[in-house]
């Protein structure tokens, strides 16, 4: 059995939480009767090496630079070609998620299907890092998209670096100094971002939902399309004529230089406005939910980004994919 779980919707995707409720239910029965006769507790990493889990590849990522060669480590959510939000929980994902001594999940909403395969696989050994908890951020946070921010990354690092030292404390100082590197691999992210900032503060932008708006925000970028709208598109709901209205102004009025989307997440309304910012010669980058692979580590990853806006801005040259 599989249950769809609409990731990335944040606290408005709760009313659809509700119409797939009876379907989780039956999922986490399921989970619990497979699992119940498994010791989950008394299933340690092969080989020696910790089995962690990302629910997102970008998460996964992070676990794999600060655990090295003492983890073994699997993203759920990981396939940039596919829309996030229609990720389906299974037993293979129960099963995965049962094993791990390490969890590292996202919260606010976006992979609330972690709860519920958590509990069907109860397992004292494992622990979990939910990085909304760990920023201590309230529910009615309204953006999910955390690893967008760079400046919270180093608090995950570090959260990671703890809980795999209290697994393993005979490697600890491998793990600190692991995490220290992947800070300091941040280095020239903070210093495309500085310089972006620094250069190009203001520059006006449009998005159709919240992916990026951490990472525009630290590079001074003002996004002028209304949160009404970026909020509607997030949770599957159709914007308002009135917001439609001032979305289409921005590029017909050429009030903006970029147009930013989810390139992982597109119907007829984000086509539209793509080729409504290409008949006004307005550049067009996509960006993404889940790290582009291969290729790509965390801070490759969000340097590119940086990189497509920056040359959106100055040569007014479209990134739609990486």
């Amino acid at each position: 059995m599989t249950v769809k779980a609409a990731a990335g919707r944040g606290a408005g995707w709760r009313p659809v939480a509700i119409l797939l409720l009876a379907v989780v239910v039956a999922l986490v029965a399921t989970l619990a009767a497979a699992w119940s006769s498994h010791d989950a507790s008394a299933a340690p990493g092969g080989g020696g090496k910790i089995v962690a889990v990302g629910a997102e590849s970008e998460y996964a990522d992070v676990i794999s630079q600060v655990g090295g060669q003492y983890v073994t480590v699997s993203a759920l959510m990981s396939n940039p070609n596919t829309d996030p939000h229609t990720f389906e929980a299974s037993i293979a994902v129960a099963r995965e998620v049962g094993r791990a001594e390490l969890v590292v999940q996202n919260g606010l909403g976006y992979d609330s299907f972690m709860d519920s395969v958590e509990s069907a696989t109860p397992n004292s050994a494992r622990t979990v890092i939910n990085v909304q908890r760990l920023l201590h951020l309230p529910d009615s946070t309204p953006n999910p998209h955390l690893w967008y921010d760079p400046a919270r990354m180093p608090q995950v690092a570090d959260a990671i670096a703890a809980s795999l030292s209290a697994i393993q404390p005979s490697h600890k100082a491998y793990f600190t100094a692991r995490a220290a590197a992947f800070k300091s691999g941040l280095t020239s992210l903070d210093t495309a971002i500085a310089s972006f900032k620094a250069a190009y503060a203001g520059v006006p932008v449009a998005t159709t939902e919240p992916v990026a708006d951490y990472l525009l925000t630290a590079l001074g970028a003002d996004n002028r399309t209304p949160w009404t709208f970026q909020s509607d598109i997030m949770n599957g709901v159709d914007p308002s004529p009135q917001s439609l209205a001032v979305q289409r102004a921005l590029f017909t009025e050429h009030k903006v230089k970029v147009f930013l989307y989810n390139q992982q997440v597109t119907d007829t309304l984000t086509q539209s406005f793509i080729a409504l910012a290409e008949q006004n010669h307005i550049p067009v980058v996509g960006v993404y939910e889940t790290m582009p692979t291969p290729g790509y580590d965390y801070q490759t990853w969000m340097q590119t980004e940086v990189q497509a806006l920056h040359k959106a801005v100055t040569a007014h040259t479209s990134t739609e994919h990486l």
